[in-house]
């Protein structure tokens, strides 16, 4: 029942919106500047874990890279003002959406609830506590995003921002790119708390 109603909502919203699919992250931010020079220059930082997947943080700084630019901040690595940390991670857990009522027959194993929670159960066998594992056909993706600008003069944090997003779709490589932007949405004065930033991309990218 509830793969169904999840079909019918999505269905419902592709179909009101057949060229484009929002993108929305909550975004928590923290920032001690009110202003920034016109032309501020920064340079990428790396963790000793990052350098060790280069090729992997390339790609990501190349995405923040992007929204940095789109909020007024040039790389420059000769004569930076600021160092901008940057991080990203992508989950895969099991679907909200999935049905844990999920029996293979009346002799098999199957998922259900009994006296321990959901587990497996063999039918006429007992109850068998053992843990639920996600299936493959029911993914779901939690992804989050972070840049922490440091001022290189003082090695103060000035800005730190993070953005979250979660859903169905496999396409991180577009999606990611968009949680940057969202994560920098009113610099270097955001909203306190926790906000909710929805940006518009093609449906064609879903699948990247």
């Amino acid at each position: 029942m509830k793969r169904a109603l999840f079909a019918l909502l999505l269905v419902a919203t592709l179909s009101g919106c057949a060229t484009s699919w929002v993108v929305d992250s909550d975004v928590k931010s923290f920032s001690s500047i009110d202003t920034v020079p016109a032309g501020a220059t920064y340079r990428f930082e790396r963790l000793p874990s990052q350098q060790a997947n280069g090729e992997r943080q390339a790609s990501l700084e190349a995405m923040a890279a992007a929204a940095l630019e789109q909020v007024g901040l040039r790389r420059d690595d000769a004569n930076p003002r600021y160092t901008a940390q940057i991080s990203a991670r992508v989950t895969t857990t099991l679907s909200p959406w999935a049905d844990p009522w999920l029996w293979d027959g009346p002799f098999g194993y199957g998922y259900g609830y009994g006296p321990y929670g959901y587990g497996r159960r063999w039918y006429g066998g007992g109850w068998y506590g053992a843990p639920i594992v996600p299936q493959a056909s029911n993914p779901w993706y939690e992804r989050e995003v972070g840049v922490v600008l440091r001022e290189l003069g003082s090695n103060r944090v000035v800005y730190e921002t993070r953005a979250r997003n979660d859903g169905p779709y496999t396409a991180s490589a577009a999606v990611l790119p968009v949680m940057f932007q969202a994560a920098l949405q009113g610099f270097p004065k955001p909203p306190e708390g926790v906000r909710r930033v929805n940006i518009e991309l093609p449906t064609a990218k879903k699948q990247q």
